[in-house]
């Protein structure tokens, strides 16, 4: 279950997760080599610090972890008395705030909720979440996209750009898409470009709610995109087999894979997390 993609280019590195297998994925793009870590946890995305260090969002609690050393400590505990809950999206807002969405294991209905992070201080925006995906920000901080994702609807909500706080209530952006959305990213101007699982595509869509394109990809369960390379000229998209039986994979057999292509247009990396001082 390929999730969580990003890209830091400090470092020239994109990541992602497949989450149930509790594995991170560090890709040199220059090298065009990829290291698989295997983590003591399960994670679904990353966010990197001012300092250097990766914020790892994982099952149950926000980690620390070296780049250098591969060392993990806790940074603080999310839903961690709740052994029927993991994490699943997130992305950092311009303000460097962070937004995590919670779930059940099993996608069980309402078990999960939307989290905001900043400066060491977690709390809870929306309880009563299903599968929360699609979270991505306007590039000046004003506005926010997400989803509950068997909603079929991807919302928007004003959002504070000093804190990534939501501001009003949030309102319908786009519905009646090809498949369920999962992940979403913005680009350099606005546009929001959204995974939808089953339907093997990214679609892209203007500040309005209006389509605008689409990149088709060989898998049908698409998971979640980002922008990457040094210029965020390239998309890495993620995909899953999870839950595919046999036949379903020989008829899909590059389900799961990770993909990256050329872009037409330019992309925008998130920033980095805001986070506390070292001690």
């Amino acid at each position: 279950m390929g999730e969580g993609p990003g890209y830091d280019p400090a470092s020239d590195t994109a990541w992602w997760f497949d989450i149930p297998a509790r594995k991170m994925f560090l890709h040199q793009m220059r090298r065009d080599a990829t290291l698989c870590i295997d983590l003591p946890f399960a994670a679904s995305a990353m966010a990197v610090t001012p300092d250097g260090r990766q914020l790892l969002v994982a099952q149950d609690g926000l980690y620390f972890r070296d780049p250098a050393t591969g060392a993990l400590s806790l940074h603080l505990p999310l839903e961690a008395d709740d052994p029927g809950t993991r994490s699943n999206d997130a992305r950092v807002h311009p303000s460097g705030a962070l937004w995590i969405g919670t779930m059940g294991w099993g996608s069980e209905p309402q078990a999960g909720g939307w989290y905001h992070y900043l400066n060491g201080e977690i709390r809870l925006l929306w309880a009563g979440v299903t599968i929360p995906n699609a979270v991505c920000f306007s590039p000046d901080g004003h506005n926010a996209w997400f989803t509950d994702t068997p909603s079929g609807k991807i919302m928007q909500v004003s959002t504070d750009p000093q804190t990534g706080l939501p501001v009003g209530s949030p309102r319908l952006f786009v519905s009646d898409l090809e498949g369920p959305p999962d992940g979403a990213v913005t680009d350099a101007i606005g546009n929001v470009w959204v995974a939808l699982w089953g339907a093997g595509r990214v679609a892209g869509f203007n500040p309005d709610g209006q389509r605008i394109g689409q990149f088709e990809l060989p898998v049908a369960n698409v998971t979640c995109p980002a922008f990457v390379g040094e210029n965020a000229t390239q998309m890495l998209v993620t995909t899953a087999r999870y839950g595919m039986s046999e036949a379903e994979i020989s008829v899909d057999p590059l389900a799961g894979a990770t993909f990256i292509f050329d872009l037409p247009f330019r992309g925008r990396i998130d920033e980095k997390a805001s986070v506390p001082n070292r001690p």
